[in-house]
């Protein structure tokens, strides 16, 4: 099994290399510390799966998963989050991971998910099984969140962090407008008129 290890921060990449180490049958045969270190390796390099950050700077994780499986339709995606095992993981499998470990627990389960993945199977923690149970098991209406898109929902939650329309348009790589047009359509389909309605929502709903 052939693993690309997709992470700016060197202190992830070594503790992932060193569990991933002791395993004779996978070898990682790249690293990348941004989106576009990513891309070149995949120009010369054949990888199975690849170990994905999903928040790294500059570019959104989740149209990263996109552009490689757009290219490599054939290759799998291990996302590697700080976010807890809800929102930001159900996102990510909708996008076309394969799965997700919180980077908490990588180093004892990094080597299960990778093996289910190469089984052709998704990889989801026991909690995140619980979670998507209960929500499968609830009778409610739908969060007013995920009524987004994929883009309107990251574009929701920096304007959640109190991020200026700028900054938003510089982190995701879109223009200003771009930006103001998403703000537009989330606080239409989210029935809300001001950021500061936003900025409560996603607290009350653990967003942020």
């Amino acid at each position: 099994m052939k693993v690309i290890l997709v992470d700016d921060f060197e202190l992830i990449r070594d503790g992932l290399k060193k569990v991933i180490a002791k395993e004779k049958d996978i070898e990682i045969v790249g690293e990348a510390t941004s989106a576009e270190e990513l891309f070149e390796l995949l120009q010369t390099t054949k990888v199975d799966i690849i170990i994905l950050d999903i928040a790294l700077p500059g570019r959104s994780g989740l149209d990263i998963i996109k552009d490689v499986l757009f290219q490599q339709p054939e290759v799998k995606i291990l996302i590697l989050s700080m976010h807890p095992e809800d929102r930001m993981a159900v996102t990510a499998l909708r996008a076309g991971a394969s799965g997700y470990v919180t980077k908490a627990m990588a180093s004892k389960t990094v080597v299960e998910a990778l093996r289910k993945i190469q089984e052709g199977r998704r990889y989801i923690s026991s909690n995140l099984a619980e979670y998507l149970a209960q929500e499968l098991n609830t009778d409610y209406e739908k969060p007013l969140h995920e009524t987004l898109s994929t883009r309107e929902f990251e574009v929701m939650k920096l304007i959640a962090e109190g991020k200026p329309v700028r900054d938003i348009a510089e982190l995701l790589f879109i223009s200003v407008n771009t930006v103001t047009s998403y703000r537009s359509r989330i606080m239409e389909k989210m029935r809300m008129k001001t950021n500061a309605e936003i900025i409560r929502y996603a607290i009350e709903k653990e967003l942020i």
